[in-house]
């Protein structure tokens, strides 16, 4: 089926990103698969992350259909082009239908991307995965693609406003080797293996990661254990508790 929609956007989002003059550094794109279904599991530190998720899976001519809240899919502009991107669509008083949907998309070889924190972290560190992706690639028959980005949360992220002049921010991506999903593991033990590889991968942008923060007031994209000022992860729960 011809992609109306979703190919114009990307030309869209690639004129964007030069104009903001990114400094876009992708390795291990090779790792997804050129034909198939595959579930594509990342951090998320930014409302830009499905952008460079999606950047990623190019190389090998891929399209990724991403799993988001179903408000997005009721604005009057991002909506259109949601459902002619056919993202995945998901009301969380109604999961079972965003999961039949995803499972559908996976069966007939689609890519479909997932972030199993399913929030923004405030802490730019891994909060808990759920384990929805892992259940859906076993049930598909497909593998999990671990990956992960950094910088993008100095672009957009939430509590701090947007960035999109042209100010040079690096962004770095890193795909990890696919991960069977078998059925004869528990999810719960996939998830964290699924966990710890993408820990690994966002370790690894965040070494490659060619800039540092400026000065002291330009610490807060930095995670408090790299000796940053953004929240710990204690204190985003505590915040959240309230």
């Amino acid at each position: 089926m011809a992609e109306l929609v979703y190919r114009p956007v990307i030309g869209f989002a690639r004129t964007l990103f030069k104009a903001w003059d990114l400094k876009i550094d992708c390795q291990g794109s090779e790792n997804i698969p050129r034909s198939g279904g595959a579930v594509l599991v990342s951090n998320h530190i930014s409302y830009l992350d499905f952008v460079f998720n999606g950047l990623a899976a190019l190389p090998q001519k891929r399209l990724v259909r991403f799993m988001a809240k179903e408000s997005v899919f009721r604005h009057r502009v991002s909506g259109p082009l949601m459902r002619g991107m056919k993202h995945i669509p998901v009301d969380r008083k109604q999961g079972e239908a965003a999961y039949e949907h995803a499972l559908r998309s996976l069966r007939s070889g689609e890519i479909v991307g997932v972030f199993p924190e399913a929030t923004i972290s405030p802490s730019f560190t891994l909060k808990s995965f759920k384990s929805g992706a892992a259940r859906m690639a076993q049930e598909a028959g497909v593998p999990l693609i671990p990956m992960a980005v950094w910088g993008t949360q100095r672009l957009w992220t939430k509590g701090h406003p947007r960035n999109f002049k042209r100010s040079h921010i690096p962004v770095t991506i890193r795909v990890g080797e696919a991960i069977e999903a078998s059925k004869d593991k528990y999810a719960g033990a996939i998830t964290r293996q699924l966990r710890e590889r993408v820990q690994e991968l966002l370790e690894a942008a965040q070494r490659a990661y060619p800039v540092r923060p400026r000065g002291d007031d330009d610490t807060w994209w930095m995670p408090a254990h790299l000796g940053g000022t953004a929240p710990t992860p204690e204190q985003v729960r505590e915040a959240e508790a309230h």
